[in-house]
């Protein structure tokens, strides 16, 4: 069985090489083509990704729905996209489906139909469920289902499943209606006693590694940093006043914040600035981006193209390779009809208002 895949929004990599990674016999993943805005992800894809046709977004940019030029590329007949988070994030400005972002999923709807493919992979953000008090999700999965798809939607934390990040992120799985396939969402049993912790991922970097670049923290920086303990940030730490951060009414708990060694990192973002690059628990810096890569689950054979700043964005917005790679399994399985552990969908108790599956009845 082959899985012709082609990928929308693809940034670096990350559901790719998940796929590529994916062991299970009698089934392949074959990339076939991705596009993405970025045109640093365009090439960072190409140079890891095996196979597939990149094509920046002025070419096949998704606003366009210019599916054609995609469909020089090869034929398809699985898809996968990460359809941009910005309006669903708590770190963004949350305009939901109304936002500028938010309503691109439509184009992924209209890329379904395009492509008819018989299975696609869709991710977004955790917020994305309280997005217009459910709304945005219930639309999302509804037009999805109009397709003619059955629908397998979940909240994953990925940290449940051996990866060194709490990051947690709606998967949902559709399976096109005339397919026998049953998708089950995989169990994180297998993966309880995988030491994910941040001390464990950043263990044992080659000084040559990808990536590894450190940056030279200000001496003001160092001085705060000497004051905040693992797990603290610059709020919550005891900072002497000429330390303290003048940010009226925003205790953001990312700023300065150091990782705990024994616990999984906290989530690895794209965005912000100076005070939000995530900082080691004992030396009184920053991480470099290869080890924001380990937190992320990226080999350190995979090299990201591009800046400093542009390549700590890329990683930030990737979806865990080695969590891509459980659920793209299970889903090979699925088709194949192997039973594999699972565990039942969590979106009736994550759903805001609840009533989740009397309103997606058709979908679920």
């Amino acid at each position: 069985m082959i899985f012709r895949l082609g990928e929308l929004f693809c940034g670096p990599g990350g559901i790719g090489l998940g796929a590529a990674m994916a062991a299970v016999p009698g089934v392949d993943f074959v990339h076939v083509w991705a596009t993405d805005i970025d045109r640093d992800s365009c090439r960072t894809y190409q140079h890891n990704i095996p196979g597939a046709a990149v094509i920046p977004a002025d070419i096949g940019e998704i606003r366009k729905a210019n599916f054609k030029e995609l469909e020089k590329k090869g034929e398809i007949n699985a898809l996968s996209f990460g359809f941009p988070c910005n309006d669903f994030s708590v770190v963004g400005k949350q305009a939901g489906g109304a936002g500028v972002f938010g309503g691109l999923y439509r184009h992924c709807v209209a890329a379904v139909e395009h492509f008819a493919p018989v299975w696609f992979f869709a991710e977004n953000v955790a917020g994305l469920r309280c997005a217009d008090e459910g709304e945005t999700l219930a639309n999302i999965l509804a037009d999805f289902a109009d397709l003619g798809y059955r629908l397998y939607p979940h909240l994953y934390s990925f940290d449940r499943y051996g990866i060194p990040q709490k990051r947690q992120r709606i998967i949902i799985i559709g399976i096109r209606g005339d397919q026998d396939a049953q998708f089950a969402i995989p169990s994180a049993m297998p993966y309880a006693e995988v030491d994910n912790s941040a001390g464990a991922a950043l263990r044992n970097i080659p000084s040559t590694a990808h990536n590894h670049d450190f940056t030279r923290q200000s001496a003001i920086v160092v001085e705060r940093l000497r004051h905040i303990r693992p797990g603290e940030n610059a709020f919550t730490a005891s900072l002497p006043k000429h330390l303290r951060l003048n940010v009226g009414g925003a205790k953001i708990s990312v700023i300065y914040r150091r990782l705990d060694e024994h616990q999984p990192a906290y989530t690895i973002t794209g965005s912000g600035g100076g005070g939000t690059h995530v900082y080691h628990w004992s030396e009184n810096r920053a991480l470099t981006n290869r080890e924001r890569a380990r937190l992320q689950s990226f080999p350190d054979n995979f090299q990201f193209i591009g800046n400093k700043e542009g390549v700590r964005k890329q990683i930030g917005m990737a979806v865990p390779p080695m969590a891509a790679k459980i659920i793209f399994e299970a889903l090979a399985k699925s088709f194949l009809n192997i039973p594999y552990p699972s565990e039942s969908s969590n979106m009736e108790d994550v759903w805001p208002s609840g009533g989740f599956r009397d309103l997606l009845r058709k979908a679920v």
